[in-house]
């Protein structure tokens, strides 16, 4: 706009020409004062909202230990998945009114399995069919003893309730450090939680019987997995056969696994009752799940 405003108006006379010079030097200062402004506001609003933008993600992770100025202190993103956790259904015993599992979207299917509350399950999908929301859930890992899965598995909707988690979690080197730590004391059958010096939970559990114990000594979560399928017998561990879909909330701390979990088929806290896991109530596992990170150090004492 200055060089066509200089070409329509400032050469016609010397004197108009000098005038216009007058002004357009004027008018260039003008411009660079303002810009020179805009600059320093600029930077200091961007400064400013870097700093407010550290101080609410800064709090929010965890330290890492030895952390170097290009080093990434957060820990990776976990992508998420859909869980079914069954809250509907019976009790460990079977009492009350168990849900079936169904073999496609709709009670007219063969019934596959009984859920009990407590169950959590990977969804794969979910359809709505003549106005029923059904879960089509998965087992998409390892099984000892994979022939004992009949077919799909299909759950009611109104058996539970969705929660999202991240799949399996494993300890690695880029893992945060972390101040948290378990102790379960097996002359009690009591699990205690601490983050640091303050004590999060304290509850009793159920331990390992006499042929497969809870192993003792000082580990660590080495892995995090929402749902288990396990199965027995256990070559080498236990000659008794178990069936268990849909185990809840697992921080393995050996890689025997042996592991803390939530326990669906039984009630009887406070005594020896597992093949070697710590066994706890299922909603209490979820709370103990969510605020252990892998890394926590589990000591198992007498």
């Amino acid at each position: 706009m200055l060089n066509l405003w200089y070409n329509r108006g400032c050469i016609s006379t010397p004197k108009r020409y000098s005038l216009c010079n007058k002004r357009m030097s004027n008018e260039k200062k003008s411009i660079l004062f303002l810009a020179i402004i805009c600059g320093t506001i600029f930077f200091l609003s961007y400064k400013n909202a870097s700093s407010i933008v550290v101080a609410k993600i800064l709090p929010q992770t965890e330290t890492v230990l030895n952390v170097s100025s290009n080093q990434n202190i957060s820990s990776q993103k976990q992508e998420t998945y859909e869980y079914l956790e069954i809250t509907e259904s019976c009790g460990p015993d079977f009492e009350g009114h168990c849900i079936p599992v169904y073999a496609g979207p709709g009670a007219e299917y063969k019934k596959v399995a009984e859920l009990r509350a407590g169950q959590v399950f990977k969804i794969k999908s979910t359809e709505n069919r003549n106005g029923q929301v059904w879960h089509q859930v998965y087992f998409d890992e390892w099984l000892r003893y994979p022939d004992r899965v009949e077919g799909d598995w299909y759950i009611p909707a109104v058996a539970g309730r969705v929660v999202v988690s991240s799949d399996e979690e494993m300890l690695s080197s880029s893992t945060p450090q972390t101040n948290k730590r378990i102790i379960v004391d097996l002359s009690d059958h009591m699990i205690y939680a601490y983050d640091g010096d303050k004590q999060f939970l304290a509850t009793k559990v159920a331990t390992g019987i006499g042929s497969t114990p809870t192993p003792t000594g000082t580990f660590t979560v080495y892995k995090k997995m929402p749902s288990r399928y396990m199965q027995g017998p256990l070559p080498g561990v236990s000659d008794v056969p178990f069936d268990l879909p849909g185990v809840p909330w697992n921080l393995y701390f050996t890689e025997d696994g042996a592991v803390i979990h939530g326990a669906y088929w039984h009630d009887r806290y406070g005594t020896n009752q597992s093949n070697g896991c710590i066994n706890l109530p299922p909603e209490l596992a979820k709370i103990v799940y969510d605020w252990a990170s892998v890394g926590t150090k589990v000591i198992i004492q007498r």
